[in-house]
């Protein structure tokens, strides 16, 4: 009997077409900044339906070749070349360490609320970016059909409507997560604090990335834990070996891990290495506190599965909210804790009763009618234009010789200028031009990375903001001079 090997199925139409024009883009036939054909005019080219080039075109956008512009069409994006050096991996600390904070932290905090300075440095997004009218009329709606909310503690673990869209939306990203395991928090801050109280005591050792959120360094000081960096490349985040040799020499009590765009590298880990670094947690039966806050700003076509996504016994505490998404004012966030469910109920009870419902109903309204999903795509393509705009600002403007990281999510950037370069004192000048940028010292225990700054993208492009990388850049030039 002949045996026919089944042919495996052709793509569909519309990843086709998306297909051959990402090739003449790649080939330069279309190059940057070019307008491509109307809907109309390539579909009569093609002889395909209108809808199938739509498709093809929103495919390319997710890709980052392609980007709409209202009332104008599409046009062929820009695209960083690939021989930009990326920053280089720090080295390992040879013994844990308390956190020693100065106060440039407390300096930092105060600038990044201050109206007359230009935030390059604070990761919050402009308030253009989100759906504040909808929202507001969601709240209005909510406070007016049900005013006892206003008058009534928030004692609660969890509103469930919204407890389902969550777990809902993580299901589509390939994690089943059950909606009655979720605690919702005062945004992600309280997500991490309950985490890290949940596992460790006074004086226990954390293993995170390096460069770390400064937040998060801030809230294990607060809490008398010591901690142990990790180095982190820029690409595919932590670095498994270093930690492999890490968990062998020390007490490790606990990892604190963002697989998805890490805050400040944009680092992504791939799929292969979040399920081997999840056996490293097993073999060494250490749990982790995963910050998931950024993996929905993802650029490419599909979302970054967290590393829960790989949990069978519970020991990934997965934390997240719609600070960086949906609504910073808000502070709605949330914990998936596992197997220290109980636990976190009890610290959330003792920490702020709960979160109040009236906010949560507003959000879980917002995911119910179906708007999310349009909005995300919108900031997603914000954030990506941003991204590029700002990456090529500071390669014109920065002294040469810098190093930029290439995240493929996120709205935050990493640069290492060159070593004579002290950020520090490039953050008092820039203070001085009313220009807030975050120095590399916030990033590390023992206030590494002099010569690094974390860059925010998350402002709309413009002159004043083009006009302050370039004063950065002229600033740090003097600096070598």
């Amino acid at each position: 009997m002949i045996q026919t090997i089944a042919k495996p199925p052709s793509p569909p139409l519309y990843v086709e077409l998306a297909d051959s024009l990402q090739q003449l883009i790649e080939q330069g036939t279309l190059r940057a900044g070019h307008r491509i054909p109307s809907v109309r005019r390539m579909a009569l080219q093609r002889d395909v339906s209108i809808s199938t080039v739509l498709q093809a075109y929103t495919v390319l956008e997710n890709r980052g070749y392609l980007e709409a512009r209202p009332q104008s069409g599409y046009y062929v994006r820009p695209r960083l070349p690939f021989e930009i050096p990326e920053p280089r991996m720090a080295k390992p600390m040879t013994k844990p360490a308390y956190v020693s904070t100065s106060d440039l932290t407390a300096d930092f905090l105060a600038q990044a609320s201050n109206p007359a300075c230009l935030q390059l440095g604070a990761a919050c997004p402009d308030a253009s970016l989100f759906p504040a009218q909808k929202l507001a009329r969601l709240l209005g709606s909510v406070a007016r059909n049900e005013p006892a909310l206003i008058g009534r503690y928030a004692v609660n673990w969890a509103y469930e409507p919204l407890t389902r869209e969550i777990a809902r939306r993580y299901l589509q990203a390939g994690v089943a997560l059950s909606h009655e395991e979720v605690v919702i928090t005062v945004g992600c801050t309280e997500a991490l604090n309950l985490a890290l109280r949940a596992v460790t005591k006074p004086g226990d050792t954390i293993a995170l990335e390096t460069p770390a959120y400064f937040g998060i360094l801030e809230t294990i000081q607060s809490l008398n834990l010591r901690v142990l960096e990790i180095p982190t490349d820029s690409r595919e985040g932590l670095c498994l070996d270093a930690l492999r040799e890490a968990f062998a020499r020390n007490d490790v009590k606990a990892l604190f891990v963002m697989p998805s765009f890490q805050n400040p590298l944009g680092s992504c880990m791939p799929d292969e290495k979040k399920e081997k670094l999840y056996e490293l947690l097993c073999e060494y039966d250490i749990p982790a506190i995963e910050d998931d806050i950024y993996g929905d700003l993802h650029f490419s076509e599909k979302r970054p599965k967290p590393l829960k996504a790989w949990d069978r016994d519970g020991r990934v505490m997965l934390c997240s909210s719609f600070g960086k998404t949906l609504a910073p004012g808000l502070r709605v966030g949330w914990i998936f804790p596992g197997r220290w469910l109980d636990r976190v109920r009890r610290l959330k009870f003792t920490n702020t009763l709960g979160t109040p419902v009236i906010l949560q109903k507003t959000i879980a309204n917002f995911l119910r009618d179906g708007g999310y999903d349009h909005h995300l795509r919108s900031i997603r393509r914000a954030y990506q234009n941003q991204l590029h705009l700002f990456s090529q600002a500071v390669l014109r403007n920065f002294p040469a010789g810098t190093r930029l990281s290439r995240p493929h999510g996120g709205f935050v950037l990493w640069a290492e200028l060159p070593a004579r370069v002290d950020t520090h004192k490039l953050h008092i000048d820039a203070l001085k031009q009313h220009i807030a940028i975050a120095p590399g010292v916030l990033f590390s225990v023992k206030e590494r990375y002099r010569n690094c700054l974390r860059i925010n993208c998350g402002i709309p492009w413009g002159e004043p903001v083009e006009q302050a990388v370039r004063t950065l850049g002229e600033l740090a030039k003097k600096q070598l001079a």
